[in-house]
């Protein structure tokens, strides 16, 4: 045979490089009308319908075709309360042997929490017997509605230090005691309400807007103010500012003592707190003994009371709690302050409470959760948390929420469900009903170290500086947050903690990263070159990725100014080495783009034009559901090319090769 000629040579390379040509063609070509002819996506009011749909039935329609659509009805609204009410589910299968576990975690949950929420409401300036009714009505209400199997619920530090710190601006407790707790069970009404809301329209994303950063600092703060509060009790001061910064309350706590403290009370105090601390040591160094620091807080009351009364040591200048009215809660429907001067006020505080509360509740279930491996529904434990706190202002109560300390407590005894909770409310309602009496000699010194041993709980040090090695800008959150708890108020702590977040969102949003991308060696991946150094540019073909979830007003005219100097940045390298090509295409990887606005359409158009006047294509890729859709509305992909619309930065790269290698050879 003999051999092919040079010219018959290069027909034949020419005719296979050409079939390879048509095959990347065609596959392109069907990519890109799957991409371009994807349905319309629902629209703003659709997915509001869907939405409100979910809420209404949120088990979705029924798989099962049924003869009846009566039936089907009834079980839409079986679902409906089940999806309410989580107890009609699992109280079906609940067993006996749960139950004993459930009842020893619930007596030992009691004791805790009944010297505990003595002790917090006397933080929250109320008398001893409104802290009791806390931790009855709102945790009955959340064993009916609430899905954590851990949680216990009843009053907490935080929020007992926040109500008096932000309520006594609107009524003085010492000169109106009556009105301040009206004020207080009115704030509780809208915290119910503001918690419902968010609940029922899924909005626990604005829960989310104080950052797990911000809240570290405000907690960590919040402790501090809280066991400098609290040295009013061990001293036995009858005289204290009623601002929470930590400069008035140094300073009061300086003037009073040289006038009026009571070495016993504080020597009362101190000797429990001793006693605490050391019960808690031994709580943690042995798991077997958890039970030890939780029923350390009621020995303390019982010893202290018996050696008050026993001493007469109320005669020697040592505080004591006195009466305490027992008995079942009272209704407080008539008390509600829902119309006068003081509505604005107490809604505002409603609502930041509801925020904090949600918070802490939230971040305690969902740390349990992931420990006995279930999933926490976020809206679920609103709405719950809203009807009980709504139930609790009718009923004699202040805001609950979940206890970190007192839950851990729960988890150890071995608490298998929520009725737990339920064996701890009955617990203290019978104390109401028989023990309260008891409790008159009970120190106040005592209340305040109790208060003072739950809080080393609440400085997480090891958390603050694990987010000061992982993100900056978060500990400046932190730290912005706790500072302005502890020099301000907690109202400019979290003025702090939001601002500062909502800095760094819109920072990153108007700021997006807009970075070259390249080929993996020996892949059809493209990645960044600044983070795979390995990666290589194509030649005359410039690819960049937009790392940004919206193309806006706040950041269209960035993204098309640094997209712009990269072009001139990139033609600029490229005339220095004369060996590579001139850029011809720029390839825009959209993929993490979610959605796009009037803004963002116009500064693309603007690119456009400014690449064609200078040569140059411009080719989209993988651009989402919305984003597609409103580009083709604005007809920007009619105006570019439905040829130069990719699914994969892969095929946008060798088609813009094809296309400058057949633009050479047609202009030799």
């Amino acid at each position: 045979m003999g051999s092919l000629s040079a010219g018959e040579r290069f027909s034949l390379e020419e005719q296979k490089q050409l079939e390879i040509e048509n095959g990347i063609d065609s596959r392109q070509i069907e990519t890109t009308e799957w991409l371009l002819n994807s349905p319309d996506p629902p629209t703003f009011l659709q997915e509001l319908f869907i939405s409100m749909r979910g809420i209404v039935f949120p088990c979705g329609r029924s798989n099962h075709h049924s003869s009846s659509s009566s039936s089907t009805s009834q079980r839409r609204i079986l679902c409906l309360f089940q999806d309410l009410f989580p107890i009609l589910s699992w109280g079906r299968k609940y067993k006996a042997s749960k139950f004993k576990a459930d009842l020893m975690a619930g007596l030992t949950l009691a004791s805790l929490s009944i010297p505990q929420s003595i002790g917090y409401a006397n933080l929250a300036k109320l008398d001893p017997q409104y802290g009791l009714y806390t931790s009855v009505v709102p945790p009955l209400i959340y064993a009916l509605m609430g899905s954590s199997r851990e949680i216990a619920i009843g009053p907490v530090a935080v929020v007992s230090m926040l109500l008096s710190s932000m309520v006594p601006d609107i009524v003085d407790p010492v000169s109106d005691p009556v009105s301040y707790r009206n004020i207080v069970f009115t704030v509780t009404f809208f915290a119910g309400i503001f918690q419902a809301i968010f609940g029922l329209f899924r909005l626990g994303f604005l829960v989310d807007f104080l950052s797990h950063a911000a809240i570290v600092g405000f907690m960590a703060g919040a402790a501090i103010v809280i066991g400098l509060q609290q040295l009013k009790g061990l001293f036995g001061m009858s005289h204290f500012t009623t601002k929470t910064d930590v400069i008035s309350v140094l300073h009061s706590v300086f003037k009073s003592v040289r006038h009026e403290w009571y070495p016993f009370n504080f020597v009362l105090g101190c000797s429990f707190l001793i006693f605490l601390l050391i019960a808690r040591f031994i709580g943690r160094r042995n798991r077997k003994l958890f039970w030890f620091p939780a029923i350390a807080p009621l020995i303390s009351v019982i010893l202290s009371t018996l050696m008050v009364f026993l001493t007469k040591a109320d005669k020697h200048g040592v505080k004591i709690v006195k009466h305490i009215k027992g008995g079942l809660n009272p209704s407080s429907v008539h008390k509600l302050q829902l119309q006068g001067p003081h509505v604005g006020q107490a809604a505002k505080v409603g609502i930041i409470s509801a925020v904090i509360a949600l918070t802490e509740a939230i971040a305690v279930g969902r740390s349990f959760a992931s420990i006995k491996g279930y999933q926490l529904d976020g809206n679920k434990e609103m709405l719950a948390m809203g009807f009980m706190n709504l139930a609790g202002s009718l009923t004699s109560c202040y805001v609950a929420t979940g206890s970190f300390s007192r839950t851990a407590v729960n988890f150890s005894a071995g608490c298998q469900t929520v009725v737990s909770n339920m064996v701890m409310a009955i617990t203290v309602l019978l104390s109401l009903e028989l023990f309260t009496r008891l409790l008159y000699y009970t120190p106040v010194a005592i209340l305040a170290s109790i208060i003072l041993s739950a809080l080393p709980g609440l400085i997480d040090i090891n958390e603050a500086y694990h987010i000061w090695k992982v993100d900056k800008l978060d500990f400046l959150a932190c730290i912005g947050a706790f500072l302005g708890v502890l020099f301000a108020s907690v109202e400019i702590g979290l003025l702090v903690a939001v601002t500062i977040s909502f800095a760094k969102i819109l920072l990153n949003s108007i700021r997006p990263g807009i970075e070259l991308l390249g080929r993996l060696p020996r892949t059809e991946i493209f990645c960044e070159i600044n983070q795979y150094p390995m990666a290589k540019k194509t030649p005359g073909i410039l690819t960049i990725r937009v790392n940004s979830a919206l193309l806006c007003f706040a950041n269209a005219n960035f993204v098309r100014e640094r997209i712009m100097r990269r072009v001139t940045e990139e033609a600029g390298d490229e005339i220095e080495e004369a060996a590579k090509e001139r850029v011809q295409a720029l390839i825009i990887d959209m993929s993490n783009v979610m959605n796009i606005d009037t803004s963002g359409i116009l500064a693309l158009e603007e690119l456009h034009k400014h690449l064609v006047s200078h040569g140059m294509e411009l080719a989209l890729v993988n651009p989402q559901w919305p984003v597609i859709h409103k580009l083709k509305l604005a007809k920007f992909v009619d105006r570019i090319g439905r040829g130069l619309i990719f699914l994969s930065v892969a095929e946008a790269v060798d088609a813009c090769l094809i296309s400058s290698k057949s633009a050479t050879i047609s202009s030799c």
